[in-house]
């Protein structure tokens, strides 16, 4: 049995084949209409969410399987103080597989280190989201068609954002990978991502406050918005939460061929004019997130494929 706790849980000849698995998915839904049929996908969710949460259900509910769970812990015993320890033990009485978000750090691996079913970590703190990273990287392979060889432009909260630390994991086992670090000085990548991640990988990158001198040499530009629920004080998010925003006039100084991603939901760090910009990617990238779990629910069942 496995678990999906860090995006590192997966070598890149798995991902490869994730991808694969998912690009058929993509091609040929009906055949996988109930691959899944008697299985139950749980959903631990801790801390609100709709794309994430939706997609797992959207993902099961596509193979043939149903869906239990809970959207907020005041809607479980959590409020009662039920520890994660506990309820996933309960929760492996009821389903095949699970799915949990926490705001603590670490809860999906405490979960998958008492769970007798698969868990997939949908988010834990400001520290890893590795389904939303396989969903990045499906999204870049598909408009791209590769993973390597590319300017990656991660832009807005590097500090608490937990898709930005993800994915910079994932990208950097492929090669040709370089990176421009576009934030306030406040919310810049933390010291130990910047060390033991990128310098210890002997990975390019830069780091800026400047989003329009950064555009044309981009690839892809990763979007994201500066997250209120992150910040003690509320004056530093309010002075910091319009420090970039993208708009069709940026866009003009970007290559033809580059992308715009974002893990959603957006406030107003992309403006709505840009979503009819060909460029625009993040509502292909939701679709994609469908696909990759499906890939990915699969893939933990031991679900063999159908022909």
């Amino acid at each position: 049995m496995r678990h999906l706790i860090s995006p590192l849980d997966f070598s890149v000849s798995e991902i490869e084949s994730l991808l694969t698995l998912a690009s058929d998915i993509e091609k040929n839904r009906p055949k996988y209409a109930h691959a899944c049929d008697g299985k139950k996908l749980a959903t631990l969710f801790y801390e609100p969410s709709t794309r994430t949460r939706l997609s797992f259900e959207s993902a099961m509910l596509s193979l043939g399987g149903s869906v239990l769970g809970f959207s907020s812990a005041d809607s479980s015993s959590a409020s009662k103080g039920e520890s994660v320890s506990d309820t996933i033990q309960v929760i492996s009485c009821y389903a095949d597989i699970c799915a949990i978000r926490h705001p603590k750090e670490g809860a999906a691996l405490v979960a998958a280190s008492k769970s007798s079913i698969p868990v997939i970590n949908a988010g834990d703190g400001g520290h890893q989201h590795p389904t939303q990273t396989l969903t990045d990287l499906l999204t870049i392979h598909s408009l791209k068609g590769r993973l390597g060889g590319l300017t990656v432009g991660l832009c807005g909260d590097l500090k608490f954002g937990r898709t930005v630390h993800s994915l910079i994991h994932a990208l950097i086992r492929y090669c040709g990978i370089r990176f421009v670090l576009i934030s306030p000085p406040e919310l810049r990548i933390p010291d130990y991502i910047r060390e033991n991640v990128l310098d210890a990988a002997g990975i390019e990158y830069r780091e800026t406050t400047n989003l329009e001198d950064a555009m044309e040499e981009l690839d892809i530009l990763y979007m994201t918005r500066v997250q209120k629920e992150r910040f003690f004080n509320e004056e530093d998010y309010i002075r910091m939460k319009d420090c970039y925003i993208l708009d069709a006039e940026k866009m003009k100084n970007a290559k033809p061929d580059m992308f715009v991603l974002h893990p959603l939901p957006r406030v107003n760090e992309i403006s709505v004019e840009v979503d009819d910009d060909p460029r625009a990617a993040y509502f292909r990238q939701v679709q994609y997130g469908v696909y990759i779990r499906m890939a990915l629910i699969l893939t933990l069942l031991e679900v063999n494929c159908p022909c």
